[in-house]
């Protein structure tokens, strides 16, 4: 009886693992984009606009322009603490494009910033996962939406 069931219970064995691993390569997703829009923020915070124009992709002269306003004035001290987080792209199963909005912080001067990051991912839950990030917002009301 057991000989029969052995083969039932290697096949169920390998699907769980499947299933598994595909779901871990999903989530894994959505710490990816939060990594990469905290780094943008980080490099805001220090004036860099080099840094940030370095991580947003096909960014035309307007978001440029953002960019480097942005730069110089939200100049903060202190590392940055993300206060808030909504992604427009949470759980997408496959490609998909949309506005984060992260409300933000600088341990050392308080002061909250909320903006829009806009986000693009690629792939299927089943191939290979991207986070690109497109361009960053100017500062928008506290309690506004992207």
């Amino acid at each position: 009886m057991f000989r029969r069931r052995w083969p039932l219970i290697a096949v169920a064995v390998v699907v769980f693992l499947a299933i598994s691993a595909v779901l871990a390569r999903w989530l894994s997703t959505e710490g990816a984009e939060r990594d990469k829009v905290h780094t943008l923020l980080q490099a805001q915070a220090r004036g860099d606009a080099a840094a940030m124009l370095g991580q947003l992709h096909g960014c035309d002269a307007a978001c440029r322009a953002t960019v480097e306003r942005d730069a110089r004035a939200l100049k903060r001290r202190g590392d940055v603490k993300i206060v808030s987080y909504e992604s427009g792209t949470s759980y997408a199963l496959g490609s998909a494009t949309g506005q984060t909005r992260v409300a933000w912080t600088s341990l050392e001067q308080g002061l909250v910033e909320v903006q829009c990051v806009t986000v693009r991912r690629g792939g299927s839950f089943l191939a290979e996962r991207s986070v690109t990030l497109l361009r960053i917002s100017a500062p928008i009301d506290r309690q506004g939406s992207c």
